[in-house]
């Protein structure tokens, strides 16, 4: 066996092959983070209610996290989705993926791959009631008006 490998293989090689494997993956979960953050700030901005970010990544294949929220009429649903599209497109160059529901404009979805937006009306997050669907995922905390936020940080 001695012939066959031949060479000295340093230790350090072995480690640095391990941290630059985890950095990434790193990289992608504050990437992820930042966009659904953007997402979030976005919303807030066209005056979005009750706006819930979830870290689904642990429990999910489907998204990292899932930013859902309110908007108390069509018209504003349609306005939050391209605001959504607008500060994302200008501050991280993304664009969604796919995007459904904006002609109706009772619930908008947009899929940003990582992060999966959705804008509903009051009625539609009752009923379908999402947020305890994916009660066992991770509740981000968002500061308030009240925190002396106003926006998601």
């Amino acid at each position: 066996m001695s012939d066959y490998f031949q060479g000295d293989f340093p230790i350090k090689a072995v480690s640095l092959t391990k941290s630059a494997a985890t950095s990434p993956q790193l990289q992608n979960e504050e990437a992820s983070r930042k966009l659904a953050l953007t997402v979030a700030e976005a919303a807030s901005d066209r005056k979005a209610g009750e706006i819930l970010l979830l870290r689904v990544a642990d429990v999910s294949y489907l998204a990292d996290y899932f930013v859902m929220m309110t908007g108390y009429s069509r018209v504003q649903v349609r306005a939050i989705a391209e605001a959504i599209e607008e500060k994302v497109g200008q501050d991280l160059q993304r664009h969604p993926l796919r995007t459904a529901g904006k002609a109706e404009g009772s619930w908008v979805l947009q899929d940003y791959g990582e992060v999966i937006v959705h804008i509903m009306m009051p009625k539609e997050r009752e009923f379908y009631n999402l947020e305890a669907f994916w009660s066992h995922a991770e509740r981000l905390e968002l500061p308030t008006s009240d925190d002396g936020g106003g926006k998601p940080k």
